[in-house]
């Protein structure tokens, strides 16, 4: 089943169930915004967030101008996952602060540059596992128990690290992925992934690896987010 859906590229990964507020500065994205609260009550107010693969979209340089790529064409991932419309703030300047919740995944089978200001895309749903599942509930033990390990090496809180996690498996393979010090690329292959018994795996491997490298280096890493961004003035 297919569905044609507004895409936003962002420089994050979503994830199903997963808060993402943003800030909404740019013309085309407050139209995507206006056009969401515009829709008949009860009607889905969902866009797709996409990771941005290569390259980098500007905003466009006049009226009625169209996004234009720095450097190259923009390339996407394939995989996203829809942003449902939670709350919106309008602002003194026409801008809006959202806040949004992640909810299902979906692979874009073809990208729309001409249909409306923003993005928009053809994308196929991706399934979601449904009933029980004795192998990821196992997984999802230890996934907790390593992560709860990882909190200790990164948090220096004892509260934070007691904080309860999600026994539903998917649920907690979706959080483990978001909430990790991970790459982009690391988080979406994770998102890729449609067995949640798999994906918990491939969360045990990245956890291990990230806990033995703080050991080694007994130091946190800075957040990839803090180095891209230039030093604040005095």
């Amino acid at each position: 089943m297919t569905a044609r859906l507004p895409v936003f590229p962002l420089a994050t990964v979503l994830f199903p169930g997963l808060v993402l507020p943003l800030h909404i500065f740019e013309e085309r994205y407050r139209a995507l915004v206006r056009h969401l609260v515009g829709l008949p009550e009860g009607a889905s107010r969902e866009f797709g967030v996409v990771a941005i693969q290569a390259g980098w979209e500007v905003a466009p340089a006049g009226p009625g101008s169209r996004p234009t790529p720095a450097g190259g064409d923009v390339t996407l991932h394939e995989v996203g996952c829809t942003a449902e419309l939670r709350q919106v703030t309008e602002l003194a300047d026409g801008g809006f602060d959202i806040v949004t919740v992640g909810r299902r995944r979906f692979r874009i089978a073809e990208v729309d540059e001409h249909a409306a200001p923003y993005l928009t895309a053809e994308v196929e749903w991706l399934p979601e596992p449904a009933g029980a599942d004795e192998v990821a509930d196992l997984l999802a033990a230890r996934v907790i128990a390593v992560f709860r390990q990882y909190l200790g090496l990164i948090r220096s809180d004892p509260e934070e690290i007691s904080e309860q996690l999600p026994e539903d498996p998917t649920v907690l393979s979706h959080l483990v992925a978001a909430t990790a010090a991970l790459t982009v690329d690391d988080r979406q292959r994770l998102l890729a992934i449609d067995d949640t018994a798999a994906r918990l795996r491939a969360e045990l491997r990245l956890l291990n690896r990230e806990a033995a490298l703080l050991r080694q280096v007994r130091a946190v890493p800075v957040p990839l987010a803090e180095l891209a961004s230039p030093p604040t003035p005095n």
